[in-house]
């Protein structure tokens, strides 16, 4: 995962916005805490409006701050949207595998995303698809299933399990990498072009005698 950007050292580190979105239940809170805080409880509680931790990574010698976001998956906070999603430089959208109900739900939770984030280049914007869940042995979604809806949207598929700790890391590390490309190539988009030059004004004398 290089990048042909440099970005100059000593600069304060990038932070990056990653959005984690998908129906109430489906282990966002779970697989978020677990990477940050290397934590696992099964007495969580459903998510009221939103949540976010910062973790710092390195991403090919870059320092990146990562502000993960994890939204509430219920119909009744889905106003929060607009807000939330705007900014985002990569967007998780996280499924329960035993669940076939939550893996539909992504393809509206991605469109949603799209209308209210208004990224800058919806074609381009990064998804990562995350399957939790793996540890129970009531699978309704197939892998082969998953990875056909992600070739035909362009997105990354990842599964793993929060309670087992496990491939959890790996998703969070490529959306920063995707979100990186994002933030250096519209970071360049918006001031790599221009050039700002001053110019004094040229001196006038009052030639009026009278």
């Amino acid at each position: 995962m290089e990048s042909n950007v440099d970005m100059s050292e000593g600069k304060a580190p990038v932070t990056l916005k990653i959005i984690l979105i998908g129906n109430s239940g489906v282990g966002k809170s779970s697989f978020m805490n677990r990477y940050v805080n290397h934590r696992f409880t099964s007495m969580y509680r459903a998510t009221i409006g939103t949540d976010f931790f910062s973790k710092a990574v390195k991403i090919n010698g870059d320092s990146v701050t990562l502000q993960i976001w994890d939204t509430a998956g219920t119909e009744r906070f889905q106003s929060l949207g607009t807000p939330l999603y705007r900014g985002a430089h990569c967007c998780m959208l996280v499924f329960d595998v035993t669940s076939k109900a939550s893996f539909i739900a992504l393809d509206n939770w991605r469109k949603e995303f799209l209308v209210q984030g208004e990224p800058q280049d919806p074609s381009e914007f990064p998804f990562i698809v995350v399957g939790n869940k793996t540890d129970l042995r009531d699978r309704e979604v197939s892998r082969k299933t998953v990875l056909q809806w992600c070739e035909e949207i362009g997105a990354e598929y990842f599964e793993g399990s929060a309670k087992d700790d496990l491939n959890v890391e790996q998703p969070f590390l490529r959306a920063a990498w995707n979100g990186l490309q994002q933030y250096k190539k519209h970071t360049l988009e918006n001031t790599g072009h221009f050039q700002i030059t001053c110019k004094q004004p040229r001196e006038t004398r009052n030639t009026c005698e009278c």
